[in-house]
């Protein structure tokens, strides 16, 4: 729960760094992690960052307050900077309908969320999506959900959203409209930094898939045209926002599925974001519509989301092709780390921050010595003072026994939180 100490002043990160500077049972790896950086025009106070994790607290598309308590816990645990996730650009861009979308009727939360953030010393980025043509939004404005080719939306059966259609030119030209309106949008509500999500089955990596971009124009075929669109809307962003604003890429690995994006295609996908100017580039891998296990690892989420889930068809889906859409990956610590490496070693200009199980001091200091930053999840929802904790325990754990039942909580009424804490 958020304590007192959430009043303390913005002089926070400056005690964490003296006690970091002073502790001798920090390693000069683990104090890195915590001294202060850079990243394009923003000073961070530390390396370590919330990654975007859906936390399910969001009603008709704006903020509640208890999103604002989280993520202002989460900075005031010592963490640099946090990371909203799912900022649709525009309400048919929402995977649920409860998920926000960047309007000014979410001005007030939203700024109201950066300030306390900034309060407590911390900085405050925002995912932007767009879901594509995987949507299961039962408030859907659109006649049907775009992608880049036609295909079923299986997932949206139980809400009337069986298929998606293929964006003509037309289409692309006005989402890229819409990057550039929520990117300047985000950044007048107060945020330091913008993550563009180009991973994980959603709107722009479905261009960037063989396995959904089945276009025969200058959108399909080779990787570079697969990459026309995704490039297109990251210079809107970045027209949107100006040079020393940072923007944060979250790319995939591999699809992680037959026909899908491999790891050798995956690191020319980093290089053309390279070469587009991004400042920092986040590898992680699996897609949320075919193998969504692969970026989680550990115990399958089937069983929280039968639990958690209203819909009766969604629940039947669920208990039929559950077990063979979460597939089983034990979980082990770092286990992006091999194809993070590939990336690191092909990009030239912009920062690499690590994803995907660091949640122990050893691999913290394996992360700090391959790359810049990198992203916490679990281990955050486990314990929001981590950061701090590390600072100051020499004997530190941080408990968290990778169990996905918090990833599975997006549709509960609390919202993601760890089960262990309760």
């Amino acid at each position: 729960m958020i304590t007192a100490n959430l009043a303390m002043s913005a002089s926070r990160p400056v005690n964490l760094v003296a006690q970091a500077s002073a502790s001798e049972h920090l390693s000069p790896l683990l104090k890195k992690a915590l001294m202060p950086t850079k990243l394009a025009g923003l000073e961070l106070p530390n390396r370590i960052i919330k990654a975007a994790t859906f936390e399910g607290r969001c009603q008709d598309g704006l903020a509640k307050d208890s999103l604002i308590d989280f993520h202002e816990e989460i900075v005031a645990g010592g963490t640099g900077m946090t990371t909203v996730a799912y900022c649709a650009i525009e309400p048919d861009g929402r995977v649920m309908d409860q998920m926000m979308w960047m309007h000014e009727n979410a001005r007030p939360q939203l700024e109201k969320l950066a300030a306390r953030v900034h309060q407590q010393g911390g900085k405050l980025s925002g995912q932007m999506v767009h879901c594509g043509n995987f949507s299961q939004n039962a408030n859907f404005r659109g006649k049907q959900p775009l992608g880049p080719s036609k295909m079923l939306n299986l997932g949206g059966l139980p809400f009337g959203l069986l298929r998606a259609g293929e964006m003509t030119e037309r289409d692309m030209s006005a989402r890229v409209q819409q990057f550039y309106d929520a990117a300047q949008f985000m950044k007048s509500c107060g945020f330091d930094a913008v993550e563009v999500h180009v991973g994980h089955g959603y709107g722009l990596s479905q261009f960037i898939s063989p396995k959904t971009n089945k276009r025969t124009d200058q959108y399909g075929g080779s990787l570079i045209n697969r990459m026309r669109f995704p490039l297109r809307c990251l210079d809107a962003v970045r027209k949107a926002v100006g040079e020393e604003f940072p923007i944060l890429v979250k790319m995939g690995l591999t699809d992680g599925v037959k026909g899908g994006l491999k790891i050798d295609g995956a690191i020319e996908v980093a290089a053309m974001l390279d070469a587009a100017g991004v400042d920092c580039i986040i590898p992680s891998g699996g897609t949320s519509s075919f193998n969504p296990m692969l970026l989680f690892r550990g115990e399958s989420l089937v069983k929280g989301m039968i639990e958690n889930e209203k819909n009766w068809l969604m629940r039947l889906g669920l208990k039929l092709i559950g077990p063979r859409l979460f597939k089983e990956y034990p979980y082990q610590e770092l286990y992006f780390l091999d194809g993070a490496k590939r990336v690191r070693d092909r990009v030239s200009n912009a920062k690499l921050c690590y994803i995907g199980g660091c949640s122990d001091r050893a691999s913290l200091e394996t992360v700090m010595q391959e790359f810049d930053f990198v992203q916490l999840g679990r281990a955050l929802i486990k314990d929001p003072d981590m950061v701090k904790q590390l600072a100051q325990n020499a004997d530190y754990k941080n408990g968290c026994i990778h169990c996905n039942r918090c990833a599975s909580m997006i549709k509960h009424p609390d919202g993601v939180h760890c089960v262990l804490n309760n």
